[in-house]
């Protein structure tokens, strides 16, 4: 049989395991399957990255949410293996994947090694720190669920010491303008998508907190919030309309916008920019950027750009290698608009789900020996969620949305991500169960 290999579980990469698996799988009194279909992750679970700030505000449990690789794979005809990507042999036709490691630090299985005829390299990308000098030790990253947990435990527990009379977390550090009042600040390193819904999410999660008691502090006065932006506004991928009315409605929720300060240091309790502004900062989250995992530039000399992404051509094939494959943010493929311009395809969910869809195809035609066909990306527009608030975008065409049919449309993304994995009959009632949970339990994960 024919071994297709896709390394890296993120939302590309996920769906096309299953829908290869899907096509090739065993059925009964059929032949036998002409390929095998083989995830590799280093994690067990999957959970789609975009909701990563709402896990870190508490308003999703992750636990209700992921979805474990081994089921995944048994219903849907392909197989899993847990590890982290190590190295790629294009002579055996091997990858390699590091040791699993448990809890206590023991090798749980050994490091191993994959034979592959096509393997599709989709291991998505990880936080860019820039540089920046106590970036990576001071602050928290949203690249994971352990980091997403790890943040809202410690908002919990700065709101509650937060309540001592003549107390704040961080009193001795400077304050960050119009937050002079806050007995908490957060701080949040970039104006992008992640930065943007996280600061309305927790502005939701302040509320939700105080109405529990878990806090006596004014969810609008005493907890601080400052999105520091290096650019001159936020949501820079975003038409300056759709920017403008973001900026709007997070001044209506309270949420300070520092534009064009560069963040030159992260300190335990504060956040100095390039102009020589300190920035108060109970917890600082650092949400400034993306790279490409290292690991890429180590794959036995397939080409890499200076932002470390594998070079693919229109067929996602690599540049030297025609049965290595790439996807998602880890791949720098290059298309042109309606006006002829070349763009780069943007590191974004719905260009991992084009290509997942166009390598279903592709792959096809590869193993009844065709010619592959060119990826064509289609620009569908941009969402941004500002909680139960609102949500702003633009639309393909650059029509500007906003409000509450924004925020179903935003809503209605994570829906379609689940019928690409499930089907439309498990995503009609995951979406019952989703709305019934709601209905029982709190806003927010209080503990």
């Amino acid at each position: 049989m024919h071994r297709f290999i896709v390394v890296g579980g993120g939302a590309g990469g996920l769906e096309l395991a299953t829908r290869l698996g899907d096509r090739y799988r065993t059925r009964t009194g059929k032949k036998a399957p002409r390929a095998l279909v083989t995830l590799v992750d280093r994690y067990p679970t999957h959970i789609w990255k975009p909701l990563l700030h709402e896990v870190a505000a508490g308003s999703m449990d992750p636990f209700s949410e992921e979805l474990s690789y081994a089921a995944q794979a048994r219903w849907h005809g392909f197989q899993f293996q847990q590890g982290e990507l190590l190295g790629l042999d294009r002579v055996t036709k091997r990858v390699t994947l590091a040791p699993l490691l448990g809890d206590d630090g023991a090798a749980v299985l050994p490091q191993r090694e994959l034979e592959y005829d096509t393997p599709v390299i989709a291991i998505g990308s990880t936080t860019h720190f820039f540089g920046v000098q106590g970036a990576e030790e001071h602050s928290i990253a949203l690249d994971t669920v352990g980091q997403a947990e790890r943040f809202r435990k410690r908002l919990i527990a700065a709101c509650m010491r937060a309540e001592q009379p003549g107390k704040c977390v961080a009193e001795s550090a400077p304050h960050a303008p119009g937050q002079a009042g806050s007995r908490i600040q957060v701080a949040i390193v970039g104006g992008g998508a992640t930065g943007v819904e996280l600061s309305a999410e927790l502005r939701n999660t302040a509320q939700v907190l105080s109405a529990y008691g878990l806090h006596k502090l004014d969810p609008s006065t005493d907890i601080g919030i400052v999105i520091i932006e290096a650019g001159p506004r936020i949501l820079p991928a975003l038409p300056e309309p759709a920017s403008s009315a973001a900026a709007e409605q997070l001044g209506q929720l309270g949420v300070t916008v520092m534009a064009g300060e560069a963040v030159s240091e992260v300190a335990p309790g504060f956040v100095r920019t390039a102009s020589g502004k300190a920035v108060r900062a109970d917890l600082t989250v650092w949400a400034a950027g993306i790279k490409a995992p290292p690991v890429l530039a180590k794959l036995d000399g397939l080409p890499v750009t200076k932002q470390g992404q594998l070079v693919v051509r229109p067929t996602l094939q690599t540049e030297v290698d025609d049965n290595i494959f790439a996807l998602g943010d880890c791949a720098a493929c290059t298309w042109s608009d309606s006006d002829g311009k070349e763009h780069k395809v943007p590191p974004r969910a719905q260009a991992a789900h084009q290509q997942a869809s166009f390598l279903v195809q592709a792959l096809g035609n590869r193993l009844k020996g065709r010619p592959l066909p060119e990826f064509v990306y289609r620009d569908l527009g941009s969402l941004v969620s500002l909680s139960h608030f609102s949500a702003v975008g633009n639309l393909r065409g650059g029509m500007l949305v906003k409000g509450l049919l924004a925020r179903w449309m935003y809503m209605s993304l994570y829906r379609m991500h689940i019928a690409g994995l499930h089907g439309y009959r498990r995503m009609l009632l995951d979406t019952v169960a989703n709305w019934l949970r709601r209905v029982t339990l709190p806003q927010v994960k209080l503990h």
